[in-house]
């Protein structure tokens, strides 16, 4: 009896590998879909393929054409007038003048140092965990690399974003002048959340705030001046 059962699972398994060889042999003789076609372009590895049948050329774009396409877009033309419409009146309070060192700090592609620089101001450094060049570079606000003191007015819309508030705005306060000036913009509120943002910079003294529209949403604005002694 167990000779016969022997023999069966003798049998079961030429079975399985004869399958398993004539598998094996059918996919590696086919044809696979995702191969290049002959009229393919001679230097696929220029360019990203849209998924992985895709052939067609795709051209590379330098920096400066790519920013000229996206500085052109309607969304940007429309983010940065919207920033020039907020420092405007701040511009009229003298703060910043053009000949002021402004940090824009987070300050993602770049609009407010694009809004600022059409302003007239001739000294505009933005930064941002990833860089956006030429308009900002890479550098964590937590910790700046710049001297004390090395501009005359900080600004920020993303402070409450920040891993460590506090640090965040220490080193706002310590890249800014004594007497210069550190502006944020949070979302709008009342007075106990301009508070909570005021007490988080130290060495300075709370000058206002006021609520504005940003972008098509309501915010607060708090200016801030740091303590000369």
């Amino acid at each position: 009896m167990e000779r016969h059962v022997q023999r069966f699972l003798n049998k079961v398994s030429f079975v399985s590998i004869t399958v398993a060889t004539l598998t094996l042999l059918f996919f590696f003789l086919q044809t696979p879909k995702t191969c290049i076609p002959p009229n393919a372009p001679q230097k696929p590895h220029l360019r990203f393929p849209k998924s992985i049948c895709d052939s067609s050329p795709r051209h590379y774009l330098p920096l400066p054409k790519k920013n000229a396409c996206l500085w052109s877009s309607k969304s940007w033309m429309t983010q940065v007038s919207s920033f020039t419409q907020f420092f405007t009146y701040l511009y009229q309070m003298g703060l910043p003048k053009n000949h002021s060192k402004v940090l824009c700090v987070s300050a993602g592609a770049g609009h407010e140092v694009m809004s600022l620089t059409k302003m007239g101001l001739e000294d505009v450094t933005g930064i941002e965990l990833i860089e956006s060049l030429p308009l900002v570079s890479r550098a964590d606000p937590h910790n700046l690399p710049f001297f004390d003191g090395a501009f005359d007015v900080a600004f920020t819309g993303h402070l409450p974003e920040a891993l460590y508030p506090m640090q965040y705005a220490g080193e706002m306060e310590r890249t800014v002048r004594k007497g210069g000036m550190c502006v944020v913009v949070v979302d709008e509120g009342g007075d106990e959340e301009v508070k909570e943002i005021v007490r988080l910079f130290r060495r300075s003294r709370f000058l206002g705030s006021s609520n504005v529209t940003l972008n098509g949403r309501k915010v607060t604005r708090i200016i801030m001046r740091t303590k000369v002694s």
